[in-house]
């Protein structure tokens, strides 16, 4: 895809510039017709044509798989949101007292909380400061022990766009026989991503964000011997191979990530995240993030020079991820943003701080513009 051609998928770029796709990512024209096309399918003939509805899950299945690197679609579960499948698996193992969970401080709150619940089961959970440690990776890897059940991490995160390598992590827990679980929500869409490669064993992730898709539908992905590991906590007709034999006898939930999947599907959003899915492999991973990383380099460059801010994202090459973040030197973030929003920057506090998140279709000249505009409000 050429950049006049991208540039024209997004037709946001006319009424602003947003940087915010850490939030709520704003839709390609073709999400948009797609979501526009199945609504009126549905005015027009209902569900007369579902079995194109089976074909495009299949589709999305397949997408999600190429995205990740998974080894098949059975690896793939469709599930409402990010926080479903950390629950999924955080109530699903088969927890013994004295198990223990090591995980980042300041995680999320959906990567923070289900796994806190779990102390009442007489697990324990370490959270390890990266951010004051010598390296990320090693304090992680050094928290794990022969108790430890499951290494939880956001790959890249939220408040200000730190990234882990998840390869170092992922090998260190295929050595020690210990589980690994990634919140890719601030990764995935914007950054490459292999889920063989990095030996990971449950990966969850919505539409909405650096995908490019709507809200209410994720990707949860549990590579096959994992998913035994888990105990099912909800049971429902969607979850069974040839879900439509309603008579059936048998019972036995399917082999496959499908397992996850207890009741009817969103095919409404599922046409949203295939369209979406198909915008980020016709354009390729790899030049997505080669752009959003070519932004973040130009970004913190801009920033540094100006004056009475203070970057408060990590420098390190391989601590940079598609967000930023930033204070001002006086007065308040909110303020800041709240200026900034008057001049048509879509932005977020977090922390006290701005984060600004561009995607691939912006480059160098809409950063130069906001860049002016804040310098200008400042």
């Amino acid at each position: 895809m050429d950049p006049s051609s991208v540039k024209r998928l997004f037709p946001s770029v006319s009424s602003g510039h947003y940087f915010n796709h850490a939030a709520i990512s704003p839709w390609p024209s073709s999400v948009a017709n797609a979501v526009r096309d199945f609504a009126t399918e549905n005015e027009v003939s209902g569900p007369a044509h579902y079995r194109s509805w089976i074909a495009l899950e299949k589709s999305l299945r397949t997408n999600l798989s190429r995205l990740i690197g998974a080894s098949s679609i059975d690896d793939i579960a469709l599930l409402k949101n990010t926080t479903e499948g950390i629950s999924t698996v955080a109530w699903g193992l088969d927890w013994q007292v004295g198990d223990n969970v090591v995980l980042p401080l300041d995680e999320f709150p959906s990567n923070r909380l289900p796994w806190l619940a779990q102390s009442e089961r007489g697990v324990e959970i370490r959270e390890i400061d990266i951010r004051t440690a010598e390296n990320a990776e090693s304090a992680l890897i050094e928290a794990m022990d022969e108790n430890t059940r499951i290494l939880v991490v956001s790959s890249v995160q939220w408040n200000d766009g730190f990234r882990l390598d998840l390869n170092i992590l992922g090998e260190a827990c295929r050595q020690r026989g210990i589980l690994f679980f990634v919140d890719a929500i601030q990764q995935l869409g914007a950054l490459s991503l292999d889920v063989m490669e990095c030996h990971i064993s449950f990966l969850a992730a919505d539409a909405h964000k650096w995908l490019l898709g709507p809200e209410g539908i994720a990707i949860f992905y549990v590579n096959e011997e994992s998913r035994p590991l888990l105990c099912l906590r909800q049971l429902g007709w969607h979850m069974f191979d040839n879900p439509w034999a309603f008579a059936r006898q048998n019972w036995q939930p399917a082999s496959s990530a499908r397992r996850f999947e207890a009741g009817s599907p969103n095919s409404l959003g599922q046409v949203g995240f295939k369209a979406a899915t198909d915008v980020l492999l016709v354009q390729g991973m790899e030049s997505i993030e080669e752009n959003v990383l070519n932004n973040t380099n130009h970004l913190l460059q801009n920033l540094m020079a100006l004056k009475k801010i203070r970057v408060t994202t990590r420098l390190e090459q391989e601590r940079r991820s598609g967000i930023v973040t930033f204070k001002p030197e006086s007065g308040s973030a909110t303020t800041l943003h709240r200026a900034l929003a008057e001049q048509g920057i879509g932005c977020s506090v977090r922390d006290q701080a701005i984060r600004f998140s561009p995607h691939f279709y912006q480059g160098a000249q809409d950063i130069d513009d906001v860049t002016r505009i804040l310098e200008t409000v400042l």
